[in-house]
């Protein structure tokens, strides 16, 4: 800190006796995220992280520092998550990626990285994957998410390093920043227990739960834009199926004369919805699929 005071980043490790595997459960690279923390926390609290082999790390708070000041961002203003593999004469947030990279990431045979949508945008419960992973397109499969996005792997990202350096990632995205959902939460516990279970490291006190839905494979997707501003009056839930003219929001001007219906484009599944309650014009008011497999 300014104050020459240390900032300590809390990293739980716990180690079976029988040798295994060794999965390393993530959250809060983004300080404003806190539903991927508590997921990660009631992981620890519940003694998910004690496996039946093998070796569980989770570090429920990556960026500390935004976390404190309920900033997505580094002090320096950098997004870590476009700072890796970072860099030791780097930015702070490049040599906080840099020393996360070299000391913590090389002992990782599978990685779960836990997010929510920024600001406003409520995320559905999806796992993201890149697409021609068979191996972890399986893996998002057991974990069992309403949803399994394929998205493109971003330069900078924690994810596109996994990738580089051959490990395994499966990001799951539940929720919206700064809110607790307790729902979301219990989704992506459940699909950190099955996968735990497929790997033979769940702790014998806990069972593997059975899946709840179908997993909807989204290959394909795109942003429904408003094209008025005023207040947003949303009419569908997330993870709704929607047909094509369906109507799924009201945008209305603040003085009572003039409101506008928002569309479907398309059929398909409601993966994000803008919890603002004002947009402006071409604001992204919804995520929905285009394409499924």
């Amino acid at each position: 800190m300014f104050t020459d005071t240390a900032v300590e980043v809390p990293v739980f490790v716990e180690r079976s006796q029988k040798p295994g595997p060794t999965v390393l459960i993530t959250a809060g690279i983004h300080g404003d995220e806190v539903n991927g923390m508590e997921i990660v926390r009631e992981v620890i609290s519940h003694g998910i992280n004690k496996p039946d082999k093998g070796t569980i790390i989770c570090m429920p708070i990556i960026n500390v520092f935004g976390f404190i000041n309920q900033s997505r961002y580094f002090p320096d203003g950098r997004d870590l998550n476009r700072e890796f593999p970072g860099h030791k004469d780097g930015s702070l947030a490049s040599r906080f990626a840099y020393h996360f990279v070299n000391e913590i990431l090389p002992v990782a045979d599978l990685c779960m990285d836990f997010h929510t949508g920024g600001g406003e945008r409520f995320n559905s419960a999806q796992i993201r994957i890149e697409r021609d992973n068979e191996d972890v397109k399986e893996l998002a499969a057991i974990f069992d998410a309403p949803f399994t996005l394929f998205e493109d792997k971003i330069e900078g990202s924690y994810r596109e390093t996994c990738a580089k350096k051959g490990i395994p990632i499966l990001l799951n995205e539940s929720g919206k920043s700064l809110a607790l959902d307790k729902e979301m939460c219990k989704e992506a516990l459940d699909g950190i227990k099955r996968v735990l279970s497929y790997l033979e490291m769940l702790n014998s006190n806990f069972e593997a739960p059975e899946e709840r839905h179908k997993n909807v494979l989204i290959t394909q997707n795109h942003w429904i834009r408003t094209d008025h501003s005023g207040f947003l009056h949303v009419q569908i839930g997330i993870h709704e199926h929607v047909l094509k003219g369906q109507r799924l929001a009201t945008v209305s001007d603040p003085y009572g004369s003039k409101s506008h219906i928002v569309e479907a484009s398309n059929d398909g599944y409601i993966i994000n919805i803008n919890h603002a309650p004002m947009v402006y014009q071409g604001d992204a008011i919804f995520h929905i699929s285009t394409e499924t497999a």
